[in-house]
């Protein structure tokens, strides 16, 4: 296994725990909970192979489901957002030749898009997932509340991790 595979691994196995024991424990003014173990679909290079993202991002969804007792909202929204992780991307960066690594990262992609790309595909998962979760639009209001502070709360932590993982050859201003 190269090095990069086993940091993903490594990456993933610390999200997923941090979201069960920590993560899935916040919440904020009653609406905000961080959903931080979506930062491994968000970070998957550029290319890899469809397949083995929609995978991974099943089995990431699935593992999350087994261990908070949500029945398959995560998988189902974590599949759909490493489905549309691709088209998301090309929307901020029209050639994939203009990315100067595969991961995308603050570093390849630049501040401002890698911002944009981060606050899509989170604001594209916690509306899924609160959407199936309530699977009702009785009260919209609390919907979207919890849809906005969710994104933005989880938006911040990965960025926090994002600053963790990058290296410190690679941090230039």
């Amino acid at each position: 296994m190269s090095k990069l595979t086993l940091q993903f691994i490594l990456l993933g196995v610390i999200l997923v725990f941090a979201q069960v024991i920590v993560f899935n424990h916040i919440c904020l003014f009653n609406v905000g909970v961080p959903m931080v173990f979506i930062y491994l679909i968000i970070r998957l290079p550029i290319t890899l192979a469809v397949n083995w993202v929609l995978t991974i991002g099943f089995f990431l969804g699935l593992i999350v489901d087994v261990f908070s007792d949500t029945y398959g909202m995560n998988a189902v929204a974590c599949t759909v957002l490493a489905m549309l992780k691709r088209p998301v991307l090309r929307l901020y960066v029209p050639r994939e030749e203009d990315l100067v690594r595969p991961e995308p990262s603050m570093m390849s992609l630049g501040a401002g898009v890698y911002m944009k790309y981060l606050l899509t595909l989170t604001l594209i998962y916690c509306a899924l997932i609160f959407t199936i979760e309530a699977f009702t639009f009785f009260n919209p209001l609390q919907l979207v509340l919890r849809i906005i502070f969710s994104t933005f709360l989880s938006m911040i932590i990965m960025l926090g991790i994002d600053s963790i993982m990058t290296p410190r050859s690679e941090k230039r201003l």
